[in-house]
């Protein structure tokens, strides 16, 4: 037993429980000792009446005669009895311990290929993560959350997402895109340094307010910068001119029929016009980013280069974060 503790436990660990072990057998060794003195019994006699009284089985067939005999019992049961149990206990405690944290291993680790990271928990996060996982995107969320509070397919790296710890883990180098949400925009602009630090190379997108932070995320090369109390207003604002631009901009996002992707611009459409694209095109082209910037090539007709993204609409064929839209189909 002492050797599988030794195998099991950790040094400090398996020490305690060897001290207390090591009490429990010389209270029954010497319990049992005297009690085959003064009751008139072998000595194997004593030992086997004092493991049976330690463990608590307690058969019967031995039983003190006399009154020191009876002193001798109570004195063996009171110190080997909570002996043994201590050692049980912290031997069980342990195996629990070990066995929570394999849990939360489990529940902190990224999964294979890459992935979409969302880092912190903003009430916006929720939604988007429902979105992610309806559309069958692996995506890991890196925020102090109970991961038992999210869904189960989401990879959860528990933890403060402005601890670089906490971001180190979530494997940012390996994710395709990243989006950074927190409690402040203090917070997103620490977690962005964080992620930059990290993972120079990563497409990142922040959810914030102030236009002074959105100047600091600009300066780390961070040009997506979302705010969405300017996108809600924006959108309520249009809604008021054109009140089916609500309605436009939902089906776009909410639609089972189509998916937004972005795709290169490149061979035979680098250095030509973004309307003589579109006209080319089966799938609806919505714009055109350069540069980082977005552009819908209304009021102006950009010319497309080398390393320019085309925002396409196109149709969803697979049966993957199929919904009804808004208006039930």
């Amino acid at each position: 037993m002492i050797a599988l503790l030794v195998r099991v436990f950790g040094v400090q660990h398996r020490r305690n429980i060897a001290i207390l072990l090591a009490c429990a057998v010389g209270c029954v060794l010497l319990g049992g000792g005297l009690f085959a003195l003064t009751q008139n019994v072998p000595v194997t006699t004593g030992w086997y009446w004092a493991i049976t009284t330690a463990t608590t089985v307690g058969y019967g067939d031995v039983t003190p005669k006399n009154a020191i005999g009876r002193v001798i019992a109570s004195a063996t049961m009171l110190t080997t009895i909570p002996l043994l149990a201590s050692v049980f206990a912290l031997a069980t405690g342990r195996a629990a311990a070990e066995g929570l944290r394999r849990i939360m291993a489990m529940s902190t680790r990224t999964p294979d290929g890459v992935f979409r990271l969302v880092v912190g928990m903003s009430p916006e996060v929720p939604a988007i993560l429902d979105e992610l996982i309806r559309a069958d995107v692996p995506v890991v969320l890196a925020a102090d959350v109970d991961p038992a509070s999210v869904e189960r397919r989401v990879h959860v790296v528990r933890g403060d997402p402005t601890q670089e710890a906490t971001i180190r883990a979530a494997r940012p180098q390996d994710a395709e895109q990243a989006l950074v949400t927190g409690a402040s925009d203090g917070d997103v602009l620490v977690s962005s340094v964080l992620l930059r630090k990290q993972a120079p190379d990563l497409t990142i997108t922040a959810l914030v307010g102030s236009a002074g932070v959105r100047a600091a995320l600009g300066d780390l090369g961070i040009q997506q910068t979302v705010s969405a109390h300017e996108l809600i207003a924006g959108t309520l604002a249009t809604s008021l001119e054109a009140p089916h631009a609500a309605d436009m901009m939902v089906h776009l996002v909410e639609s089972a029929r189509h998916k937004l992707t972005e795709v290169p611009a490149a061979g035979a459409m680098v250095g030509r016009l973004l309307s003589a694209v579109r006209d080319e095109q089966d799938d609806l082209v919505l714009g055109v980013v350069h540069e980082g910037q977005f552009s819908l090539g209304v009021g102006e007709d950009p010319v497309l280069a080398a390393g320019d993204l085309l925002l396409i609409a196109v149709p969803d064929r697979s049966d993957h974060g199929a919904r009804p839209d808004r208006s039930g189909r």
